[in-house]
């Protein structure tokens, strides 16, 4: 595997931005599909994941500011819907990236996921000097 150069800005976004290789598919999904309207079920069935994780994740990508409740009913319907331009310019970046990249973003984000889990072990790690 090829060590890709990823732009600083790139790096930093998914690392802060991405929790998991899921929320960056389901970004993908709805930025290619940007007049949908999503909901959970829908996006459980395309991403082949439970309907309780996909509703998840479009709350936490409307927590993101990556897609917004659509506004009238259902309850539970989503659309991408980047909060600013900027982020909907580095969303496009990322998606460019992914699409001749994949293994190295995923790589990214799953090193992102190691540190943390590490981090958190650590700090329930009992010290001789406690």
């Amino acid at each position: 595997m090829e060590n890709v150069p990823f732009p600083e800005d790139l790096r930093r976004f998914v690392l802060t931005s991405i929790p998991s290789v899921p929320f960056l598919e389901a970004l993908l999904l709805l930025r290619a599909n940007p007049t949908q309207q999503w909901q959970s079920a829908t996006l459980a069935g395309r991403l082949y994941v439970r309907e309780r994780t996909a509703e998840a994740l479009l709350e936490d990508l409307a927590r993101a500011g990556m897609a917004a409740r659509c506004a009238g009913p259902p309850d539970d319907c989503y659309q991408y819907q980047p909060s600013s331009p900027q982020l909907r310019e580095r969303i496009d970046a990322l998606a460019d990236l992914y699409s001749r990249h994949l293994v190295e973003v995923t790589v990214l984000i799953h090193s992102s996921l190691d540190r943390k889990a590490q981090q958190f072990a650590d700090a329930f790690r009992l010290r001789k000097d406690s």
